[in-house]
């Protein structure tokens, strides 16, 4: 697939997203939203990738929105009838995948400045690994808006204390890769020139894993989170009982007693 904001590569049973805006500190305009949006949907109904990687181009992972192209109203333009669709009752989502509703796994590697709306691949991810050079901030309120989503996902993520400090303090404070690390913001960091190679690595041990099996667990969390314990509990079960009929349910314990690398086959 060709973009002009974003870069589109699926190898490996990955497909590799690359904010491409890199004189813009990857600062999402509508034109990339849009094309974002084609991307998750073109991974998730690609049989061929079984996990997402995203990842920047240049100094930034990506500067939240492009300040240049908001509206003077501030609204979000979109090309539909006003509040015709359901995207525009729902709190704008800008770069954030569609993680709600897909069943794949998004790992993020940030590469460098992670702010604003940068965040939400942060706290809606899967797995985030980090370059030493990374920096997070949320600067809202140091350009007057309210922070929205973004630090209500942050307070979700982090200790609030800490998420609010980031809210309040806006672009005069930056947390770096390894406070974020040791705060449970991003679950590795690694030398900036090995970032990509490490995230690869980090995609192939998740893909040497049976891939509905992984796809079943990972919704089983997402949706158990904002559930009681026990009907969180009741519904990773059913996520369980429904990959028990599967060849691949199968084909790893044949595998374990044969003492070989199982064949995955995501059905």
């Amino acid at each position: 697939m060709e973009f002009e904001n974003i870069i589109y590569e699926v190898a490996d049973r990955c497909a590799t997203i690359t904010l491409n805006r890199p004189e813009q500190l990857n600062a999402l305009s509508p034109a990339m939203v849009e094309e974002l949006r084609q991307a998750y949907a073109a991974a998730e109904a690609d049989d061929a990738v079984w996990t997402i990687l995203v990842t920047g181009n240049g100094r930034a992972f990506c500067a939240g929105a492009d300040v240049s192209e908001i509206p003077d109203d501030g609204r979000v333009i979109y090309e539909e009838a006003y509040l015709s669709t359901l995207a525009q009752w729902e709190a704008p989502q800008e770069g954030t995948p569609p993680f709600r509703t897909m069943t794949k796994p998004v790992v993020t590697a940030v590469n460098g400045l992670c702010c604003g709306a940068g965040l939400d691949w942060v706290t809606t991810g899967d797995i985030t690994i980090a370059s030493d050079k990374a920096q997070f901030f949320d600067p809202h309120v140091s350009i007057g808006l309210v922070s929205g989503r973004e630090v209500v996902r942050l307070a979700r993520v982090l200790p609030m204390g800490i998420a609010m400090r980031m809210a309040l303090t806006g672009r005069h404070e930056r947390m770096d890769a390894q406070r974020a690390y040791d705060l449970g913001l991003v679950s590795e960091v690694v030398e900036h020139d090995k970032l990509l190679d490490r995230a690869r690595e980090v995609v192939a041990l998740v893909n040497r894993n049976a891939p509905l099996a992984v796809r079943g667990t990972r919704l089983a969390i997402r949706k158990g989170r904002d559930l009681p314990l026990h009907e969180a509990e009741i519904l990773a079960e059913a996520f369980r009982e429904r990959v028990i009929p599967t060849n691949d349910a199968k084909e790893g314990p044949l595998a374990f007693m044969e003492k070989r690398e199982p064949n995955w086959s995501a059905s």
